[in-house]
């Protein structure tokens, strides 16, 4: 049992910090770069609905698939600019913290030999060359505004790429031996063998250089997000599991 609370509270701590801590990075990063993309989706839809009004024909033959869109825009909820958005921003990112910050506090929890800030350092970078790096090779971040393949098939390569990642980093790392060093590395190559899916033609007016800059402010951020995260993991773990030693039943604080 003190185990477990060594995991929960040292995950809620370290989530709480680092989700506050990104949300502050997001603020003057990614999203001055979602706003100026949105302004391009918005310019793109205004443009086509003038383009329906000059050519009736094609307004004729569009109307059934822009109610439809329209319908779904409708019953779509999504939280209004301002406070509210960075509001359920910054509590999706506690969320997402705490979360991966349990993982990280398990494998913290199993381990034999003393733990260190640079041990936790270590699996933060873990964690982002298995859920950014290695995914993002072949499904980069995308701005609104910019087409992308089917979102089933996009999730579905996703977890096969972070599982691969894990699985051959694990080998690569946990079990040095030559058959499972050549293992890790067919699971790490694998989901790009496979290939990402993407659309045969994409049309957009979001400029390249912006989608750029949007891919590689997301990959600094989500390297600091899973750097902070293990270093604190690994030192909140250390210091409840710590108490929870001292205090645990037979033993005084002070010992």
């Amino acid at each position: 049992m003190n185990l477990f609370r060594s995991i929960v509270f040292s995950s809620v701590v370290a989530g709480f910090v680092v989700g506050a801590v990104i949300t502050v990075i997001q603020q003057f990063g990614t999203v001055p770069l979602i706003l100026k993309a949105e302004v391009y989706e918005k310019a793109a839809e205004a443009h086509h609905h003038d383009d329906m009004a000059i050519n009736p024909a094609e307004g004729a033959a569009a109307v059934h698939k822009d109610a439809a869109h329209q319908q779904h825009d409708a019953e779509a909820w999504e939280p209004k600019d301002g406070f509210e958005r960075n509001f359920y921003t910054a509590g999706a990112n506690v969320l997402t913290a705490i979360g991966f910050a349990l993982v990280l506090a398990g494998f913290f929890a199993v381990r034999t030999g003393r733990l260190s800030w640079h041990d936790g350092l270590m699996w933060g970078l873990a964690g982002f060359v298995v859920f950014t790096l290695a995914p993002g090779l072949g499904l980069p971040p995308e701005l609104p505004g910019v087409p992308a393949a089917p979102l089933l098939s996009r999730q579905l390569w996703w977890v096969l790429a972070a599982a691969a990642t894990a699985g051959g980093m694990g080998l690569i790392f946990l079990r040095p031996t030559v058959a499972a060093t050549i293992a890790g590395l067919l699971l790490l190559i694998l989901p790009h063998l496979v290939g990402a899916p993407e659309l045969d033609h994409v049309e957009t007016n979001v400029p390249t250089s912006l989608s750029h800059q949007f891919m590689v402010v997301v990959t600094l951020t989500s390297l600091v997000f899973w750097s902070l995260l293990g270093v604190l993991t690994s030192l909140a773990f250390v210091y409840f599991d710590k108490s929870a030693m001292e205090l645990a039943p037979g033993r005084t604080s002070g010992a």
